[in-house]
């Protein structure tokens, strides 16, 4: 049996899980299986590689992007410029660390994007962040990464948000888990009644499918997107990578 699997913490949000064993069965995988592996510290990593060892693949989600790195035997595939690795491919016991997120997010944002998507604000600074910043350093797009110290280079606080800032940054991504399941009346605190239809607001959170800062966007005339398309775009990407 091979299997393949999730570390994060928590994981009642995902639907990798679901995800990959409906196309396991719809490709006929039956020696395949995808599980959940909820780590409240990576203190228990290495524990789990050992008490699974038929292990050749996993997913990482938040808040482990970062911290998985230092376990990796090969980063190679971490493009440079990356900080954070969301896929792992286990083989002979070594780990070899990729980013797929940057790719599902890449070609999910770009159909989306119109002339007046000139400047960005990424909400939050966390491993998801970085993918959306190496992203839009390859599409030339400059941004703000937005904290609530806004302490760290290029970055500014949630209270720096003025009428102009948002007026001229129309692109805005939500890099937080805030206003996932099940917390989904929370949303990052920037001054919504300055977003107008010029905007386009990205939300990596996929469930719910409109999220409170999705449903602010859209009421005063902004496109949106959910994390949805991006999620499955780097599964695919990620199966691909355990399977070469």
């Amino acid at each position: 049996m091979r299997l393949y699997g999730l570390i994060g913490y928590p994981l009642t949000h995902s639907f990798s899980k679901a995800w990959f064993t409906e196309k396991f069965e719809r490709e006929g995988l039956t020696d395949c299986r995808y599980e959940l592996f909820p780590l409240s510290s990576m203190d228990e990593f290495m524990v789990l590689l050992s008490s699974q060892p038929g292990l050749q693949g996993l997913n990482v989600t938040v808040p482990y992007k970062k911290e998985v790195i230092p376990f990796l035997h090969d980063s190679s595939g971490i493009p440079s410029g990356l900080f954070a690795c969301n896929c792992i491919r286990i083989r002979d016991g070594k780990l070899s660390g990729f980013n797929t997120d940057w790719i599902g997010f890449e070609n999910s944002l770009i159909p989306l994007l119109k002339p007046q998507h000139q400047k960005a604000l990424v909400l939050g600074t966390g491993g998801a962040a970085e993918a959306v910043q190496f992203v839009l350093k390859r599409l030339s797009i400059p941004f703000y990464n937005v904290s609530r110290a806004g302490t760290a280079a290029n970055t500014i606080s949630y209270t720096d948000l003025t009428a102009d800032i948002i007026e001229a940054h129309t692109l805005i991504i939500n890099t937080t888990p805030l206003g996932m399941y099940p917390n989904v009346d929370a949303c990052p605190d920037i001054p919504y009644r300055h977003i107008g239809n010029a905007h386009l607001l990205y939300d990596l959170v996929y469930n719910p499918a409109v999220t409170r800062f999705l449903q602010k966007g859209k009421e005063n005339g902004a496109a949106i997107k959910n994390g949805e398309e991006m999620l499955v775009r780097q599964a695919e990407e990620s199966w691909k990578i355990w399977n070469k």
